[in-house]
């Protein structure tokens, strides 16, 4: 048996490096629900890239018994696509967070994201700037508190998801760290072609301990937790709440789970996963699992498709090709200064 076909473990998946987080940090269950989930993908360590920004999450890569790159700060997107299109039998993932790829990867993520690459694309959000001590970053929110920011932050946060779908994005999903449904999420986004974005909230337990405990602590998650399922009703609170559309409003509104207003989630309705992303977290409960999921022709798929259709026919000759050269001549005299 070889090793493109060999059955793996998640033991298979960790690296021997020592991982090196804080304590108690969402990373550790992050890294434990990839590796767990790799064996169920059916895919090998030799096809199998990892390629990351600069961030906590960023260091993901080393924990990876596969292939890795660990790049600069926001532009695992833009060597992700290189790696991509250099090598198209690679299954890539990008591992990035709020700060990384939002502020400074922004532009690569938009791109990245509108292209439709055949890729994974976690982010890791837990609303500050971890290995730099703790600046606030672009998904921190008003009032927020920092070295960088001690009156408060004024800055309006971003919504990682609500930027996905701005870009383009045919693949939109989210999950929480120590949730048992996070592999199955994962799972969801190897399997769509194209590019999956995931943001996934993680626990900050230095910098920003707790900030997402109004949905993920226990005692509230029932009634703050809707796990969207394609084909079912958007249920939560143990099926004694819903969500409808109000007509006059074009919003989404809370509703009995008994009532028949109770929608149906309909993974490819764009303009319903809008709204669900931008639900309040006060009135409404956090939308979690694939919202969004409507496949496209690839970017990588594309570019090579083009270049087969561009060199069909012809025979490759370097020295040709040099000798050729191009010719012209100027027919104006340069102007005087």
């Amino acid at each position: 048996m070889n090793d493109v076909t060999k059955i793996t473990t998640a033991k298979d998946w960790a690296s021997d490096q020592e991982v090196r987080w804080c304590p108690g940090c969402g990373d550790y269950a992050v890294l434990k629900a990839v590796q767990r989930t790799m064996p169920d993908l059916g895919v090998a360590r030799e096809k199998t890239v990892f390629i990351s920004g600069i961030g906590c999450s960023s260091r993901f890569p080393y924990y990876m018994a596969s292939y890795g790159f660990h790049t600069i700060h926001g532009r695992a997107c833009a060597v992700a696509t290189g790696t991509k299109l250099a090598n198209p039998e690679l299954d890539v993932w990008i591992i990035t967070g709020d700060g990384d790829a939002l502020s400074i990867g922004g532009n690569h993520t938009m791109h990245l994201l509108r292209r439709n690459l055949d890729c994974q694309l976690l982010l890791f959000n837990n609303e500050i700037y971890g290995l730099t001590k703790g600046q606030y970053s672009p998904t921190s929110r008003v009032g927020t508190r920092t070295p960088s920011t001690p009156f408060g932050s004024v800055d309006r946060p971003a919504n990682p998801c609500a930027f996905a779908l701005g870009s383009g994005a045919r693949f939109v999903a989210r999950g929480i760290d120590v949730h048992k449904n996070l592999p199955d999420v994962l799972k969801a986004a190897h399997a769509h072609r194209g590019a999956s974005f995931v943001e996934i909230y993680q626990n900050c337990v230095v910098y920003n301990d707790d900030v997402f405990a109004p949905f993920t602590d226990k005692s509230v998650a029932a009634d703050k937790q809707l796990w969207l399922k394609p084909g079912e009703k958007m249920l939560y609170a143990n099926g004694t709440k819903g969500l409808a559309l109000d007509m006059e409003q074009h919003m989404l509104k809370v509703v009995d789970g008994d009532s028949d207003e109770v929608i149906v989630h309909n993974p490819k309705n764009r303009a319903v996963a809008h709204m669900l992303v931008e639900m309040p977290v006060a009135s409404f409960p956090v939308a979690l699992g694939v919202l969004y999921e409507d496949p496209a022709p690839t970017f990588d798929s594309a570019v090579i498709g083009q270049n087969a259709a561009a060199s069909a026919g012809k025979k490759p000759d370097l020295q040709a090709l040099v000798s050729k050269g191009q010719t012209w001549q100027v027919e104006k005299e340069p102007r005087a200064e």
